[in-house]
């Protein structure tokens, strides 16, 4: 290349290019962490995400650590110690709840000490609340469980659709055969709803007796 200047800056783009390639290679997804803070530009961000990612590096180590325990007990009990800020703490105390076949009475009381935290994201309670419904199963009052995923079917909620879903499986446990196809095949027309729901749902119609819609353009 004739221009000096312009060869220089492409051989010292490529060295650049290299070493982030060098770092993305040994340190995966740690090199996300970097590279976002060196667009941030400024000491603040750079220090504030090395403290992020070091708080989220050392919580899922102790996740690990406390999940490599032997005995449910053991594993609940290293789970409890861990400390936690913020989202943290809603995560943690899902993962608690994890293990309904070892301690269901844990489990449902976990969810519940998740779902009614009002300092937790709405995203957090409402799924704690949905695999309540679903843990508890029928060793909860149907009605209750309705109530439950009626407020998670509201408009705007994160799991709507899958709490419209469960309405729709509680009409088919009373026996309402009718009133629960016609609010599946509702739901598989809902632009929110999933195509794995949409597949759950086309199949438990049939199953019923009923007719799945027709799949839509969109």
């Amino acid at each position: 290349m004739s221009n000096p200047d312009s060869f220089i800056e492409e051989v010292t783009e490529e060295v650049r290019r290299d070493k982030l390639f060098a770092v993305f290679r040994k340190y995966g997804w740690i090199a996300i962490v970097v590279v976002l803070a060196l667009v941030g530009g400024t000491a603040w961000t750079e220090w504030s995400k090395s403290r992020a990612e070091a708080r989220a590096q050392a919580f899922g180590d102790a996740l690990i650590d406390a999940l490599d325990q032997g005995t449910p007990l053991e594993r609940r009990e290293a789970l409890a110690a861990i400390p936690t800020d913020g989202a943290q703490t809603a995560l943690l105390k899902l993962i608690m709840a994890s293990d309904p076949d070892e301690d269901p009475a844990a489990t449902l009381a976990a969810l519940d000490a998740v779902a009614a935290d009002a300092t937790l994201p709405a995203v957090y309670r409402d799924l704690a609340a949905l695999r309540r419904v679903l843990v508890g199963g029928a060793d909860v009052p149907l009605a209750d469980r309705r109530t439950a995923l009626q407020a998670i079917a509201a408009p705007g909620r994160p799991y709507r659709t899958l709490a419209e879903e469960l309405l729709a499986y509680l009409l088919v446990e009373e026996g309402k055969t009718d009133e629960a196809i016609a609010a599946m095949t509702t739901l598989m027309q809902d632009q929110e709803a999933s195509t794995a729901l949409r597949g759950r749902l086309g199949q438990m119609i049939t199953a019923l007796g009923g007719t799945p819609p027709a799949a839509s353009a969109g």
